[in-house]
């Protein structure tokens, strides 16, 4: 029952999920690889905690020039090509982090590893969200956002596999490295996918300005949804950055108990998305994001501020995850409603990433609070304001769930 919506799709359709789902999932291994190796940078090139927030920044703010770029690209010349186009380049980039020397070197192949992890999400939403009916759009894009907790999982046992068996200044490389691996097992399937069949209807109608999303009547709608994707992406990189240093330094926990600790981070994730995305179809994509934020601030500052010790810890790590999570499981179905086909790439990938570039803001402000407050309570305040922001977005967007997705900008509904 669970999954009937995916059995009521063709062969054509199920292969497009998981062609989606496994992208995405390695778009999240080969990002996440970057926070478990940042601790061992910072000892052997004597970083500091402002200058590893910067590192982590630059990949998110080349990420929203990635996204939107992408989406104007999977508006001209297809859905699929775009998905190949950006997994070579972020695994390629993935793997050059690893050949790097110092801080310059390792901020350039982080940022342009951020072009193409930006155009990942846009293009496997976009694409996804035209294959599916409106009535289990919210649960087909939320189980793709899903596959991010998959890559979660791979980078969390990648990483403390390779820096618990090798020494550190061949292990973080190694790391590094091995974001290249799954790249061609992804291109394969992605070979076997048919083109959006909206996408080709609408390649035959006049080019649109990609400053089409600034325009009447769509500029109210981009202005909002970045504002919601803001709020979303600043809460979890708050968290997500900082939280191996965090755990290590001032809560003391080993290598293998960090990685127990993301693990389980990582579980409560995948449950979250799931979750948000039967939610966001059941109850709407408002109230969905509002009790997800509410839960999230909550989960936040108690892990952040209570004494909780290393077990206990590593228990509440569900709940965080699950609600920072459930967050993201309706943005996919979100914004593709509030596009019509021709620029659907575009406005997906500027309010997902545009979010995502503002956000960048977050670790970096982290970095620069823990100086003086710590890093405890300089991840909770950010990451809780970050999250109220999402509440205030979601009470200003437009209800779109069970939406038709619009073919022409004159407003035409898909049949």
């Amino acid at each position: 029952m669970m999954m009937s919506w995916f059995r009521d799709m063709d062969a054509s359709g199920r292969r497009t999920f998981w062609a989606c789902f496994g992208g995405y999932a390695l778009d999240a291994m080969d990002v996440h690889l970057y926070a478990f190796v940042a601790p061992v940078l910072i000892l052997l090139w004597g970083m500091s905690n402002a200058e590893a927030g910067i590192l982590a920044s630059v990949t998110l703010i080349a990420s929203s020039l990635g996204g939107w770029a992408a989406g104007l690209l999977a508006d001209r010349i297809g859905r699929i090509r775009t998905l190949q186009i950006t997994v070579l380049w972020f695994s390629f980039f993935a793997f050059l982090s690893g050949l790097t020397w110092d801080f310059g070197s390792l901020a350039v192949t982080r940022g342009l590893q951020g072009l193409g992890f930006g155009g990942e999400w846009t293009t496997s939403a976009v694409l996804m969200a035209e294959v599916v009916t409106p009535q289990v759009r919210g649960r087909a894009l939320g189980f793709i956002q899903s596959a991010w907790a998959i890559g979660w999982a791979c980078a969390a046992i990648t990483a403390t596999t390779l820096l618990s068996v090798l020494p550190p200044e061949i292990a973080w490389r190694a790391v590094f490295l091995a974001g290249l691996v799954p790249a061609a097992f992804v291109l394969v399937i992605r070979g076997r996918i048919p083109e959006s069949a909206l996408f080709r209807q609408a390649r035959h109608t006049a080019p649109v300005s990609p400053y089409a999303i600034f325009s009447a009547p769509y500029s109210g709608a981009t202005v909002r949804a970045t504002f919601l994707a803001f709020g979303a992406h600043g809460g979890y990189y708050s968290l997500t950055t900082w939280l191996p240093l965090l755990l290590r330094t001032e809560r003391g926990m080993t290598i293998i108990a960090s990685g127990s600790y993301y693990l389980t981070l990582a579980a409560g994730s995948l449950l979250g998305y799931w979750t948000g995305a039967f939610a966001s179809d059941a109850l709407g994509r408002r109230p969905t994001f509002i009790l997800a934020a509410t839960g999230a601030i909550a989960c936040v500052l108690v892990a952040t501020t209570a004494p909780l010790t290393a077990g206990q810890m590593i228990a509440f790590a569900f709940p965080l995850g699950f609600c920072a999570s459930s967050i993201y499981a309706g943005l996919g179905a979100q914004f593709a409603e509030l596009y019509p086909t021709p620029i659907r790439g575009s406005g997906q990938g500027f309010c997902f990433n545009a979010g995502r570039g503002f956000a960048a803001m977050f670790p970096a402000l982290v970095g620069f609070a823990s100086v003086d407050n710590g890093l405890s309570l300089s991840i909770g305040l950010l990451a809780s304001l970050a999250f109220g922001f999402v509440i205030v977005a979601a009470l200003l967007l437009p209800e779109t769930n069970g939406r038709a997705l619009r073919t022409g900008l004159g407003g035409e509904n898909d049949t």
